[in-house]
C-alpha cells in the first residue's frame, strides 16, 4: 500500500445481543455478541465512553501549555494537555475544546485547527479524541473557572517543544493526548507545515456534529 490508499474503514459486524452489566456516571460497559468471520459467536466487553477532546495551544514562543493533574487508576500524577469529555451528545468539539482551554488554563485562542484525530484504546474502548492546534493565545479576564476534586490540585506550564519529545521519547511522559499531539506537531511543521491541517470545523465520523 501506498500512504495515498492506506486508511481506517468503517466496518460493523453483526451483533446478536447485547447486554450493559455497569453503568456509571459518564462511561459504562456494555458486553456484545459479536458473529465472527467462521460464523462462530463471541463475547467482547468494552466501556461506552461520549468522547472528548484535547487541546494543544501552542504559543508564540514554541511553548506548550501543560497541566500536571493526579490520575488515580495509574496512581500517578501526568503531564497532560487540555482535555475534556463531550458532555452533551451532537456537542460541537470546537466549541467543547475552547470552554476546556478557559476552564483549565484561562487562556484563548483566536487560531484552530485539527491536529489530529484518535481512538484511544479500540481494543476495550470506543473513546474517540480528536486533539486541537490552538494558537494566537492570549490570557482571558474575569474571574476563574471554579475548579472540583482532582482539578483543585492541578499545576500549569509552558514546555519547549523539544523538551516534550524528549520526555517522550525518554519514557517520562505517557499522557496519550499529549504524547499523539506533540508527536503530530512536529510531523505537521516538519511535513507540509501547521497551516495545512484541517479546519476546526473538520468533518469527524466517530462523533457526528452540527458546526
Amino acid at each position: 500500500m501506498t500512504g495515498s490508499t492506506i486508511k481506517d474503514i468503517p466496518e460493523e459486524w453483526e451483533v446478536r445481543g447485547t447486554q450493559t452489566p455497569f453503568r456509571g456516571r459518564k462511561t459504562s460497559v456494555r458486553t456484545d455478541d459479536v458473529v465472527m468471520p467462521d460464523g462462530s459467536v463471541s463475547a467482547r466487553d468494552y466501556q461506552v465512553h461520549p468522547g472528548s477532546v484535547a487541546v494543544l495551544a501552542l504559543d508564540g514562543e514554541g511553548r506548550v501549555l501543560v497541566i500536571r493533574q493526579y490520575r488515580h487508576p495509574v496512581r500517578e500524577k501526568l503531564w497532560e494537555i487540555p482535555a475534556g469529555l463531550l458532555d452533551v451528545p451532537g456537542e460541537n468539539p470546537l466549541h467543547a475544546a475552547q470552554r476546556e482551554l478557559y476552564e483549565e488554563a484561562h487562556v484563548k485562542a483566536e487560531d484552530w485547527r485539527v491536529l489530529t484525530d484518535v481512538y484511544t484504546t479500540p481494543g476495550g474502548c470506543d473513546e474517540a479524541v480528536r486533539i486541537f492546534l490552538a494558537r494566537n493565545l492570549s490570557e482571558v479576564g474575569g474571574e476563574r473557572f471554579e475548579v472540583e476534586d482532582e482539578e483543585a490540585d492541578m499545576e500549569l506550564a509552558r514546555v519547549p517543544v523539544a523538551d516534550l519529545v524528549r520526555g517522550v521519547l525518554a519514557g517520562e511522559l505517557h499522557n496519550n493526548c499529549l504524547v499523539v499531539g506533540v508527536l503530530s506537531l512536529v510531523a505537521a511543521e516538519q511535513g507540509d507545515g501547521l497551516d495545512t491541517l484541517r479546519p476546526a470545523q473538520a468533518p469527524w465520523p466517530a462523533r457526528p456534529f452540527e458546526a
